[in-house]
């Protein structure tokens, strides 16, 4: 796919938007010629396992845009029973994304949406996912994001999974 550069925006052959700005660790854009982060490949169907594991390699690292993306790949690809819980997810890394960048009421907003979202949930979660814990640990970050708390991405990512 390639894409144009014209003005602010970048259209691939569609004319839907396509930002090839590079990015930072936390999503956002750089100046063109800069040297960024990866992007995450998008449309990438993986196991509810590997999605755990990849998206858990990324928050780890300090990544949460990008297991964002990781999340959004489930909810798009996966099976429709499952698309809220996967929202839900990205929702919460999102959330994160936001407090770390300094936003707060964005922040604590996604992170007490996507804790809602899993709360909700009432399947059995795929790829060994700790939603009772997330859920916990979204809306406790979402209490100090409104309370003033600096939030550092790699610090403050929660566990997927539960320790064994």
């Amino acid at each position: 796919m390639s894409t144009s550069h014209s003005g602010d925006r970048d259209r691939d052959e569609e004319g839907r938007a396509r930002n090839a700005r590079p990015r930072d660790g936390l999503g956002r854009p750089l100046p063109y010629g800069a040297a960024g982060v990866d992007r995450q490949p998008e449309g990438v169907v993986r196991t509810p396992d590997r999605t755990v594991a990849e998206a858990q390699d990324l928050l780890d690292a300090g990544r949460p845009f990008h297991a964002h993306e990781v999340f959004e790949d489930a909810w798009k690809s996966g099976p429709e029973s499952e698309r809220d819980l996967w929202r839900a997810l990205a929702q919460t890394a999102v959330g994160l994304t936001h407090a770390a960048r300094g936003n707060t009421k964005g922040g604590a907003r996604l992170l007490r949406r996507g804790a809602d979202g899993l709360a909700a949930w009432t399947g059995e979660p795929p790829g060994g996912l700790d939603t009772e814990g997330i859920v916990h640990w979204a809306r406790a970050l979402a209490t100090q994001v409104d309370r003033g708390t600096p939030v550092t991405a790699a610090t403050s990512a929660p566990r997927l999974r539960q320790a064994p």
